[in-house]
């Protein structure tokens, strides 16, 4: 299974309790550069920001059920987050809780999958409810 494809599985399996944002970043294998053999699509490298808003649009119909964004075309987000080219995290309350190893070496989908079904439990478990009694 492709990453991509796992990607989307755990997006359906945890929508219930997380909300999923991709942030599209420069991109990894420009077919006018570094090109990947395996690259599903043939983009070139973005020279301005509509370049990279049509190559998001791309990943939005792979991943619809997640928000797509993306990165300004000084690269901010990519250089803030160290995604280089792909990385995963979890971001609550406006912290950092989770955050994967830098990609393609580094993504391990089944980290992100561990830390959701862990917090699934902690916040199901009934014995965390509070019942009032008057």
């Amino acid at each position: 299974m492709t990453r991509l494809a796992t990607f989307q599985r755990v997006v359906r399996q945890y929508a219930d309790i997380a909300d999923f944002l991709v942030v599209y970043i420069e991109e990894a294998h420009p077919s006018d550069g570094w090109v990947s053999s395996d690259a599903p699509y043939q983009i070139p490298k973005h020279r301005c920001l509509e370049d990279r808003l049509r190559a998001a649009q791309l990943m939005f119909t792979e991943v619809p059920e997640s928000n797509v964004v993306v990165d300004n075309m000084d690269n901010s987000s990519n250089a803030a987050y160290g995604a280089y080219f792909e990385r995963l995290y979890i971001v609550m309350d406006e912290r950092v809780v989770y955050q994967g190893g830098r990609g393609p070496e580094g993504y391990r989908i089944s980290e992100l999958k561990n830390w959701l079904e862990q917090y699934r439990k902690e916040v199901m478990d009934p014995q965390k409810e509070v019942l009032c009694i008057r």
